[in-house]
C-alpha cells in the first residue's frame, strides 16, 4: 500500500482467527463455500439451473464453443469468487488453491479483447452494443468486482497478471468517459467501480484513478440526465424487455438529483450504500461530501433500517421506500445490502473513528449478514423477512420473494459470493490503527493482530466467547516498553462495563471517548486487560411512526438479534404473547445450530381451543401459559420448515 493513502487497516496478513464465531464462519467460507461456489461456476451441482459463468469465459477466450447462458451480468459471480479466494490465500496460504485461481486468472486474460476491453456478454452476444446501455447492463459493476478481486489478489499473492489486465481495461474505461472533450459524460447504473478505483488508487498511488472515481460520483444526477440520454439514443428500448420501454426511474438509480443534494436514501437499496460507501472514500479530502455521507447515515440508520441491520424494505425494486416504512413480512433486505452497509460503516469509521458506527456494522454482520448462509454454507437467502407465513408465502404473490428455505443459488446469485468475500475478509474490521499511535478493537473474537507503533513491533491477543458472553481477555505483548492508546469499543448496546488492567480494576467512566474506552498508558509485555460486558438479554421497542411494530417487542442479547421458529413454539406465532415482567433467561446450547445462546420466558398463548370458531366474534382472548423459545435470527431455517417471527406482542 502507498504511503500518503493508507486507511486505517491493520492488513488482513497479520490478523489471525482463532475460533469464536467468526472463525467459524471464516473456516465455514474456506472448507466448504468456496469449493462448493466452484462446483457450481463449473455447473456440476445436480438439479440447479447451470451458472455457466466459467464456460463463458471459455466461449470467450476461444477455448469452447456454445451460446452465453445466464445473465447480463454474470462475469461478477467469477469475480466475487475469485476476491474470496484471495482474502483466504492471505489468511491460509493454499498451493493447490492458489494454482486453481491461477488458471481462472489465466483464463480472464485470454478473454481479454485487443483494447482491453473486458465482459463476456457483449463479447460474445452484443459487440457492436458496447457502452451503449449503461443504465441497465452493468459493464462498468462487473469492471468494478474484476477490479476487487484483482487488487484483493494481487495484495494475497504479490502476482500482477489479473492486476494488469484490469488496470488495462481501467485505462480504457478512462479513455472512454469523463468531463473532457469527446468523452461520453457518463456513469454506471449500478455503483460498484468506484469502490474499486479507490482501492486500486490505494496500491498504486495512481490519481487519475481516484479522479475517474470522483467523476463518476460528482457527475451522477447532473441536468442533461444521462440515462434519460441514453434511452433516448437506443430508441427507448430496454435490455430486459421487448418493445417500448419506460424512461428509466431515477430515483432508483439515485440519480435525481447530484449526490451533494441528495437528503434521503431513495432506489435500490445496495446500488444507494456502494455509491454511499466510494463517497466515504472520497469524503476525507472533500467537506461537502463528507456531510452529505453523515446526513445519509443518519437516515439509513435511524429512519430506514431494520432491528436485524438490514435496508431496502420493498421488493418493488429492491428499494428503499420512506421513512419508517419497514414490514416484517414483506421485508426485502437483500443479504448484499446488510454486506453493503458492513462497507459503508466501516468507511465512515475510517473518515471519523466513532463507535457508533462499528455498532451498526456489528448489527448488520452478526444480523443480516449471517443470515444469508446456511449452518452447511451450501444454502443462501436471497431475501432476509423478520416474519415468515409459509402458507401465506406460498399463496400470495405479493410474498414470492420470500422463501422459507435457504436456496442453493440463484439466477440472479450476486449474494452468495458476495458473502463469501466479506467472511473471507473478516479479520481486516476487528482491528484499526491511527497515525496518533491509537490502536482500536473494534470487534470481538477470539483473534490475534500484529502491529508496528512507532518503529516497534507488537502484538494483541483476544480471547472470548464473545457474542455468547462478554468476557474479553487482552494480551499485549512488546518488545520493549512503549506508550499508545488501546481503544476498545463499548458497544452502544452495553448498559454496564467493567474494567482491569493487570489484575486491578480501573474507573471506566473518564475512559469514555466517541463509543470507545480510551486507556493511554505504557505498555509492557505481558500486559493484560479484562473487559466484561453487561450482557443481559434486552426488550427492543421500535419508534412509534414503524406502525408493523406497534405493540410488539424484540428481544436481543450483545449484537444478536432473537426469533421465534415454529419447530420450538407451535404454529401461530402472532398468538404468542409476552408479558413485560416475564424473566428471561439464556443458556448455551453446544448441540444446537453449531452452538447458539437460547432464550427461554414464560409466555402466553391463545388458546384457540376455548375460541368460539367464529371469524370475528364479541367473545375476548382466552391464554394459557406457554414458555417460549428463542434463537439468535441468524440461524433460522436450519432445521423443519416452519414460522417464524423476530416481534413478539407485547402484554
Amino acid at each position: 500500500m502507498t504511503e500518503g493513502v493508507r486507511g486505517l487497516e491493520i492488513p488482513l496478513r497479520s490478523v489471525k482467527l482463532n475460533g469464536g464465531l467468526l472463525g467459524i464462519k471464516n473456516e465455514l467460507i474456506r472448507k466448504e463455500v468456496i469449493p462448493y461456489q466452484w462446483k457450481v461456476l463449473n455447473n456440476e451441482i445436480p438439479d440447479m439451473e447451470p451458472s455457466n459463468a466459467l464456460e463463458n469465459f471459455r466461449i470467450a477466450a476461444g477455448e469452447s464453443e456454445g451460446k452465453f447462458m445466464g445473465i447480463v451480468f454474470q462475469d461478477s459471480d467469477i469475480a466475487k469468487w475469485l476476491e474470496a479466494v484471495a482474502y483466504q490465500l492471505t489468511s491460509n496460504p493454499d498451493r493447490e488453491l492458489e494454482k486453481l485461481a491461477d488458471s481462472v486468472i489465466d483464463l480472464i486474460a485470454k478473454a481479454q479483447e485487443a483494447d482491453a476491453y473486458l465482459n463476456t456478454y457483449f463479447t460474445i452476444v452484443e459487440p457492436d452494443k458496447k457502452w451503449s446501455n449503461l443504465t441497465e447492463c452493468h459493464e462498468l459493476y462487473c469492471a468494478g468486482h474484476m477490479l476487487e478481486a484483482a487488487v484483493a489478489y494481487y495484495q494475497a499473492t504479490g502476482k500482477r497478471k489479473l492486476l494488469e489486465v484490469m488496470i488495462g481495461f481501467v485505462e480504457l474505461i478512462d479513455r472512454k468517459f469523463g468531463p473532457e472533450p469527446g468523452k461520453v459524460k457518463g456513469y454506471p447504473g449500478h455503483q460498484e467501480i468506484e469502490l474499486a478505483l479507490m482501492k486500486l488508487y490505494r496500491i498504486t498511488g495512481e490519481e487519475r484513478y481516484r479522479r475517474l472515481a470522483k467523476y463518476f460520483i460528482d457527475e451522477r444526477g447532473k441536468e442533461p440526465y444521462f440515462f434519460h440520454q441514453e434511452w433516448e439514443k437506443r430508441g427507448r428500448k430496454s435490455h430486459w424487455t421487448e418493445g417500448v420501454s419506460a424512461r428509466p426511474d431515477l430515483e432508483y438509480f439515485q440519480a435525481q438529483l447530484p449526490v451533494r443534494e441528495q437528503e434521503v436514501a431513495v432506489g435500490h437499496s445496495v446500488r444507494a450504500i456502494y455509491m454511499y460507501s466510494a463517497m466515504a472514500d472520497l469524503a476525507g479530502e472533500d467537506k461537502s461530501l463528507l456531510q452529505t455521507c453523515q446526513r445519509l447515515w443518519k437516515n439509513i440508520t435511524g429512519k430506514q433500517m431494520y432491528i436485524t441491520g438490514g435496508l431496502g424494505s420493498s421488493a418493488q425494486q429492491e428499494s428503499f421506500s420512506c421513512d419508517y416504512d419497514l414490514p416484517n413480512d414483506l421485508a426485502y433486505t437483500e443479504t448484499c445490502a446488510a454486506i453493503a452497509l458492513v462497507f459503508f460503516a466501516w468507511r465512515m469509521f475510517q473518515l471519523e473513528q466513532k463507535g457508533e458506527y462499528i455498532d451498526v456494522l456489528e448489527r448488520a454482520l452478526y444480523n443480516g449478514v449471517l443470515s444469508g448462509i446456511s449452518e452447511d454454507g451450501k444454502g443462501f437467502f436471497y431475501v432476509n423477512p423478520l416474519e415468515v407465513h409459509p402458507e401465506t408465502c406460498e399463496k400470495r404473490p405479493d410474498h414470492n420473494h420470500v422463501k422459507i428455505r435457504r436456496q442453493k443459488w440463484f439466477g440472479c446469485a450476486c449474494c452468495p459470493p458476495n458473502i463469501a468475500r466479506l467472511l473471507a475478509s473478516i479479520g481486516q474490521y476487528i482491528y484499526a490503527q491511527n497515525n496518533d499511535n491509537k490502536v482500536f478493537v473494534n470487534l470481538y473474537n477470539n483473534s490475534s493482530a500484529e502491529m508496528r507503533i512507532a518503529g516497534q513491533d507488537i502484538s494483541i491477543k483476544q480471547i472470548t466467547n464473545y457474542p455468547w458472553n462478554g468476557d474479553i481477555g487482552i494480551t499485549i505483548d512488546t518488545e520493549q516498553e512503549i506508550e499508545f492508546t488501546l481503544a476498545l469499543r463499548l458497544p452502544g448496546w452495553c448498559k454496564k462495563a467493567w474494567l482491569k488492567i493487570n489484575r486491578e480494576s480501573v474507573e471506566i467512566g473518564e475512559l469514555i471517548k466517541d463509543g470507545y474506552l480510551c486507556i493511554k498508558r505504557n505498555w509492557s509485555r505481558g500486559d493484560q486487560v479484562n473487559l466484561i460486558l453487561d450482557m443481559p438479554v434486552e426488550r427492543i421497542y421500535a419508534h412509534p411512526k414503524l406502525r408493523y411494530n406497534a405493540g410488539k417487542v424484540a428481544l436481543q442479547q450483545g449484537p444478536l438479534v432473537y426469533c421465534l421458529e415454529e419447530v420450538d413454539n407451535g404454529s401461530n406465532l402472532a398468538g404468542i404473547y409476552l408479558p413485560s415482567d416475564s424473566e428471561l433467561t439464556v443458556k448455551y446450547r453446544w448441540d444446537l445450530l453449531g452452538g447458539v445462546n437460547v432464550i427461554s420466558g414464560n409466555a402466553l398463548r391463545v388458546d384457540e381451543s376455548s375460541c368460539s370458531g367464529a371469524l370475528y366474534s364479541t367473545e375476548d382472548y382466552h391464554y394459557k401459559e406457554f414458555r417460549i423459545t428463542a434463537i439468535p435470527y441468524f440461524a433460522w431455517s436450519n432445521r423443519e420448515s416452519g414460522e417464524m417471527s423476530v416481534w413478539i406482542n407485547k402484554k
